[in-house]
């Protein structure tokens, strides 16, 4: 593990250290000849005498020996997630780091998915996965819909969830988490023992949209994360596909308006390749 990383591990496992100060940090880093006092200085400057003394308590004790985590200059962060707005920086996973190199599709929709929802899913997933690996946020629904037609089918899957990799949200996902942490890649920002708080999940969306160079919505209320997942790939300038449905169903709202916007009606899978 290479310096900038262990510090940046550190630093997050205190969780009194922002995204943006670690951003901050590996800018000094390209220049500093000590990067660890360099860092604990500005940590100090922009902290009270007891937030201070509290972080280098806590700072000091981190044993980073068998955490797995990339930052925003690893050789493995891909290009596509470097290019949004506050990219993280830094990545905890477990499994294959080498997927985020890979062609990514990400699929998203409703947590009470529907029958016709689930059936998408079904259909889209094992013509896919011969091109793409499929991203999404291992949710329940259409998220864990499109992680276990992956698995199923032998195809690559990335899930990023808003917890610690060692906390499971949904607890019913859990099996699942550790399929993908096997064969695939499970990804977070957040340090280990992070249980799930309701601002994590905006906050991972927007490492979906990056890490996935197209995104499908198959079902979505008006106002749902997935459409939130929608507008920051659409900032961002991916792909965006819609798959229409019925016009009295609230679960099609999200779908239907997107389509209205512009994104690409999803009819059939030839316009995926």
């Amino acid at each position: 593990m290479d310096k900038l990383t262990e510090i940046l591990i550190k630093c997050r496992m205190t969780k009194l250290v922002s995204n943006q100060d670690m951003l901050k940090i590996i800018k000094k880093s390209i220049k500093s000849a000590n990067l660890e006092m360099d860092t604990l200085k500005m940590v100090e400057k922009e902290r009270s005498k007891n937030e201070f003394d509290q972080f280098l308590l806590l700072f000091n004790k981190i044993d980073v020996g068998k955490i797995h985590a990339i930052n925003y200059l690893s050789n493995e962060y891909p290009d596509n997630l470097r290019e949004i707005y506050n990219p993280p920086a830094l990545l905890f996973y477990q499994g294959r780091i080498e997927l985020l190199k890979t062609k990514t599709i990400a699929i998203v929709g409703s947590r009470s998915a529907s029958k016709y929802g689930i059936s998408c899913v079904d259909g889209l997933v094992p013509n896919l996965i011969d091109r793409y690996t499929i991203v999404s946020g291992l949710a329940n629904g259409i998220d864990g819909r499109s992680h276990r037609c992956a698995v199923a089918n032998g195809g690559n899957t990335i899930a990023v969830i808003g917890t610690g990799l060692n906390q499971f949200y949904p607890r019913n996902n859990q099996n699942l988490q550790r399929q993908i942490a096997n064969y695939g890649l499970v990804l977070s920002e957040y340090p280990p023992d992070s249980t799930a708080n309701p601002w994590h999940f905006p906050q991972r969306n927007r490492i979906i949209a990056g890490i996935s160079q197209k995104l499908i919505v198959v079902e979505a209320k008006i106002h749902s994360g997935a459409l939130i997942t929608a507008g920051l790939a659409l900032e961002n300038n991916r792909e965006i596909f819609a798959i229409p449905g019925r016009v009295d169903s609230k679960l099609s709202d999200g779908c239907n308006q997107l389509i209205f916007d512009g994104a690409t009606p999803l009819l059939n899978i030839e316009i995926l390749k």
